[in-house]
């Protein structure tokens, strides 16, 4: 919610009548006409917080709020494309970031000039009217108000209205005093942001498109706009604007996985929460700062940069689940202790001496009651044995050592589950480590359920249950994978990056590359995607690759002719006997070694190119 900067930004009357003013001007006023809904962009309310006041001596005394009416709600289906038109072509056109402001400014100037009068809800910031409330249960406080625009031959923002109640008094909570609103409103000189107010339903045509106007702004700031947008320089605003119109949609139709979108969003409100608490400590601090709040400021400042920094690789990379990946681990590794001794570390809640029968004597053995402390207290050459159960593990993204983890007892007893909090669920840059019996479920996390960054890894009668993407083997990289089933995976099952290595022998992998988008590319990825410049090397062997959106095996070909322009001539499918010289070439070309295995109900075909 932006604040005006002086007394003219008001324009507010004195004196207010019960019908309310919007004051308009016909030029706008650069920096001075800014707006910001509350939703995207708070800023701490100068007024005094109140407990509720006016209490009536008995309940028949209280004045109850009629029930507020319907507010005008959107029926307009906006593509991708005609949202483009719209902030990028109409009503941005060719400004700058710092011209943003301006350029809402003077779209909902022309929006208003169509009606004069109209009522609407006035929707705020608890915070006005109470100390202490349920953010639950009080989300916002409306208030019943009626609108009157009128033509301002001024410079001041029109951005704010003078509102007042209307009959009959309505409101969202029942027993809220009407002495308390006609209070507050006293305190704003009856002056509010115009985006707090939604123009109820069931008026004209002009109204309703001014609804549709102050909906399209507030789109703007909620999901467009980003704060640091007028402090850096941007050679081409609008194609930002594009790319993030883009980025909005990916999310709402599946296209990035939606974990991936909820921590996208997690962050962004993160990052405006951040923004807040350092300019409501700032305003706190009177005349020159001292070196504790100096220091504070700062910090809170770089905490900010921070969280900027992410959201702005996110942006870049598209958060796409078969993106590029960049090393997470910055974990050193411990190599072996100085003793020499090799420990056995057992995860149960309760150790037993029949759980540990079948050691030997002289095994070393240390029991934790959580895998992060039998993870933290490994040494290369030790091994990790879990016993039956589930668990949680935020140690498995930060794998350095040379060590053995497996269950014991069926790989359906012993279920891990991902940390939402984190990037990435399994993550190893071990030279050899070793994943036996265990059943994986990914929940919220970014990255693949397994990225092998570098070293070697071997999964073994493992279940994985994607949520995100699937097994990423990084450039260098190797993986042996046997006796394993892959389910569920947004982008590929498996993944082979350039220059990697992998063996599969034995796995099932089936209902992968579930990523719901109109790109054909990003739809039909398959069960195993190998990038092939350089060529990575595969073995398969033995495996029943079925029911995948797209080809049993992917093998991505770049070339230089078609890299800006992909279509579905790109699409070669050996299955249909389309082009087979391109498929036979470009298996010549790697080290692709496959026998007895089975390709089932995969959309496309068994093996394809897709030439990029």
């Amino acid at each position: 919610m932006a604040s005006c900067s002086s007394e003219k930004d008001i324009a507010c009357e004195a004196q207010v009548s019960h019908s309310a003013e919007i004051e308009l001007d016909d030029k706008s006023s650069g920096e001075n006409s800014s707006v910001r809904p509350l939703t995207s962009s708070p800023r701490p309310v100068r007024t005094a917080q109140r407990e509720m006041k006016h209490k009536p001596a008995d309940s028949e005394e209280l004045e109850e709020a009629n029930v507020l009416p319907q507010v005008y709600v959107s029926t307009v289906k906006f593509t991708p494309e005609s949202r483009v038109n719209l902030y990028c072509d109409q009503i941005l056109s060719s400004c700058k970031a710092e011209e943003a402001d301006e350029a809402m400014s003077k779209y909902l100037t022309e929006k208003l000039r169509a009606r004069t009068t109209w009522l609407g809800v006035w929707k705020t910031n608890p915070e006005l009217f109470f100390v202490k409330y349920d953010e639950g249960s009080i989300p916002y406080v409306g208030v019943l108000v009626e609108v009157n625009c009128r033509p301002r031959q001024s410079q001041s923002s029109h951005l704010r209205a003078t509102v007042s109640i209307i009959e009959p008094y309505s409101s969202n909570i029942a027993n809220l005093p009407r002495e308390l609103v006609e209070e507050v409103l006293d305190e704003l000189d009856h002056c509010v942001p115009l985006l707090e107010v939604y123009p109820i339903d069931d008026q004209d045509s002009a109204v309703r498109g001014i609804a549709q106007a102050l909906e399209n702004v507030r789109f703007f700031y909620d999901f467009l706009w980003r704060d640091w947008d007028d402090e850096e320089g941007c050679e081409n605003y609008t194609a930002l604007i594009e790319e993030r119109i883009r980025l909005f949609y990916d999310i709402q139709d599946g296209t990035i996985p939606g974990p991936i979108g909820q921590r996208f969003k997690r962050t962004l409100e993160k990052y405006r929460n951040k923004r807040v608490e350092l300019i409501e400590y700032q305003s706190n601090i009177r005349e020159d700062p001292s070196a504790a709040e100096a220091v504070e400021c700062w910090k809170k400042y770089y905490e900010i940069l921070m969280i900027c920094g992410l959201l702005k690789i996110w942006e870049d990379l598209r958060l796409r689940a078969h993106g590029p990946f960049f090393p997470r681990i910055l974990r050193r590794r411990k190599g072996q202790r100085s003793s020499g001794k090799i420990v056995t570390h057992i995860v149960a809640k309760m150790l037993t001496a029949d759980m540990i029968k079948d050691f030997s004597a002289n095994t070393l053995i240390q029991q934790h009651d959580n895998l992060d402390a039998s993870l933290d207290s490994c040494f290369s050459g030790d091994t990790v044995v879990i016993f039956p159960g589930e668990y949680h593990a935020s140690g498995f993204g930060m794998l350095t050592d040379d060590i053995v983890i497996r269950g014991a007892g069926s790989r359906e007893e012993i279920v891990i589950f991902s940390d939402p909090t984190q990037d990435n669920f399994v993550a190893s840059k071990s030279q050899n480590i070793s994943l036996v019996h265990l059943t994986l479920v990914q929940r919220g996390t970014t990255d693949g359920i397994v990225v092998v960054e570098s070293g070697h890894m071997t999964l073994e009668d493992c279940l994985l249950r994607c949520e995100g993407t699937g097994i990423c083997v990084l450039t260098g990289a190797a993986l042996t994978m046997k006796n394993c089933e892959l389910t569920g995976a947004q982008g590929p099952g498996v993944e082979l990056y350039p220059g990697s290595v992998a063996c599969l022998e034995g796995n099932d992998i089936h209902k992968c590359s579930n990523i719901k988008s109109s790109d054909v590319l990003k739809s039909m990825l398959g069960g195993i995607k190998l990038k092939v410049l350089p060529p990575p090397k595969l073995k398969l062997h033995n495996n029943y690759v079925h029911s995948n959106n797209g080809y049993g095996v992917t093998i991505i070909q770049p070339d230089d002719r078609h890299c800006h322009e992909v279509d579905e001539e790109v699409l070669e499918c050996a299955a249909g006997g389309d082009k087979r010289d391109d498929l036979v070439k470009a298996m010549q070309n790697m080290s692709l070694e496959m026998n007895n295995n089975k390709f089932e109900n995969n959309s496309m075909g068994e093996i394809g190119v897709i030439v990029c």
